[in-house]
């Protein structure tokens, strides 16, 4: 990554909750997040895994693409708008 990263902000724990589930169900989700030019992406893929960089939380589809998870819009329909950080 270039440039000086932005200040990661934590997620909800029950979105963190339902991320999980949808990658241990290993099915195709659709992904909206904004790209680090914060331009919205739609991807459809397997969630994986995660990963904390540098104290920032990573989804991991199977493209093996890294997506902040503070940059997520929605999981499957699930919009991170919707819940409340932990």
């Amino acid at each position: 990554m270039m440039g000086k990263q932005e200040k990661y902000i934590p997620i909800s724990c029950t979105f963190y909750d339902h991320l999980e589930a949808l990658a241990t169900l290993g099915k195709k989700v659709k992904i909206r997040y904004l790209n680090e030019q914060e331009n919205e992406t739609t991807i459809e893929d397997r969630i994986v895994d995660f990963q904390i960089i540098q104290k920032v939380e990573y989804l991991i589809p199977a493209d093996g693409k890294m997506i902040r998870l503070d940059k997520l819009i929605s999981v499957d329909q699930i919009m991170l708008s919707d819940f409340q950080s932990c």
